[in-house]
């Protein structure tokens, strides 16, 4: 095993590997940003920045499953988002937790 000090720069990896493990984070980053765009639908602005329009009307809290699948929106939720019943929304559903013997 070397360390550092064979190294007469002393990196630990020679520096094509780096620039391959830069360019690969880079390129993870903008498949991410372009999905979140994709995912709120966000529109962008001439210089490519993403506008803030959907940010502002989203909203991220935790609730339930009840009987039938049925999933509830919190009162200050749908208060400071506007919904009331009847309205259509978009919803994105991640799991949690689990409370099942498996």
């Amino acid at each position: 095993m070397t360390d550092e000090s064979d190294s007469p720069d002393g990196l630990m990896w020679p520096p094509s590997m780096m620039k391959g493990l830069q360019q690969a984070s880079e390129q993870a980053m903008e498949q991410q940003q372009e999905f979140i765009q994709q995912l709120l639908g966000a529109s962008t602005s001439g210089v490519g920045v993403p506008q803030l329009g959907a940010m502002s009307q989203m909203a991220t809290f935790k609730t339930r499953v009840q009987s039938g699948g049925r999933i509830s929106i919190p009162d200050a939720e749908r208060e400071a988002l506007d919904i009331e019943e009847g309205d259509i929304v978009q919803t994105v559903v991640i799991p949690v937790k689990r409370n099942r013997n498996e």
